[in-house]
């Protein structure tokens, strides 16, 4: 998939997955939407995604679980956490402590997350 990087969206909420997929493929990019983490660890797609987009809380394992998860198993990729709770400082001094591109708030401004894509893929 080098022509088009592949980005994989987790987020149980089916509008925000719809937006993100509308807002990325037009510029370029595949993309792959999973409601939940447990979904997105049984896919076919852990090795080929080469940016993540995680939001922070979801039912069953959150994003921040997901992301320690990948980091123990030794899986790199660029992860973005996106979050409903911007005010979650101690979620989001986590998230980058342990390596993630950016940390978002929704609602999402579209330039900002292209961006923060855009840094994901060159941070590879």
């Amino acid at each position: 998939m080098a022509d088009r990087p592949l980005i994989s969206v987790v987020d149980d909420d089916e509008s925000v997955r719809e937006s993100i997929e509308g807002l990325m493929r037009p510029v370029g990019f595949a993309v792959k939407a999973f409601a939940s983490a447990e979904e997105f660890l049984s896919s076919d797609h852990l090795s080929d995604t080469e940016c993540l987009i995680l939001d922070v809380r979801m039912p069953g394992m959150d994003g921040i679980e997901l992301h320690r998860r990948l980091l123990a198993s030794r899986r790199e990729m660029p992860v973005i956490f996106i979050t409903a709770h911007g005010s979650d400082e101690a979620a989001r001094s986590r998230a980058l402590a342990n390596g993630a591109v950016d940390f978002l708030s929704k609602p999402l401004s579209e330039e900002e997350l292209l961006s923060a894509v855009r840094k994901a893929l060159n941070s590879k």
